[in-house]
């Protein structure tokens, strides 16, 4: 990646982890690294363990977000949710959810959110 993917990459993650907040979750971890995966934000929502996919994209790119979040990637965020919930022992549901981060050519943003993504909340 080029350090302008990053950076762009880095605004979003922060985006994100402000609209969570305004939603009213307790953010209880950021970029949690495993082997084979990393965890963009861990956060409570109400009683649920959340990870939290974040993916930002230039306006006009030619695939939003959450599109680039297939089944391979799926994969690797349930495996480093279980390591995640093992390592914390976290013993209640957990749910994983994607933001969409769309940085805007005015500067101004949009964000979207997709709940349980896996279709179920996980119990560890």
């Amino acid at each position: 990646m080029t350090a302008k993917h990053l950076e762009r990459g880095r605004q979003g993650e922060d985006i994100a982890a402000s609209f969570v907040k305004e939603l009213g979750w307790k953010i209880l971890d950021r970029n949690v690294v495993f082997r084979g995966g990393e965890l963009d934000i861990v956060a409570m929502d109400s009683s649920e363990l959340v990870i939290a996919e974040v993916r930002t994209r230039a306006e006009g790119w030619m695939q939003p977000g959450e599109d680039s979040v297939g089944p391979r990637k799926l994969g690797r965020l349930v495996r480093s949710g279980r390591l995640y919930t093992d390592m914390t022992g976290w013993e209640g549901p957990w749910r994983i959810d994607i933001l969409s981060v769309t940085m805007k050519k005015d500067g101004t943003h949009s964000i979207e959110r997709f709940e349980d993504v896996t279709g179920g909340a996980w119990f560890s």
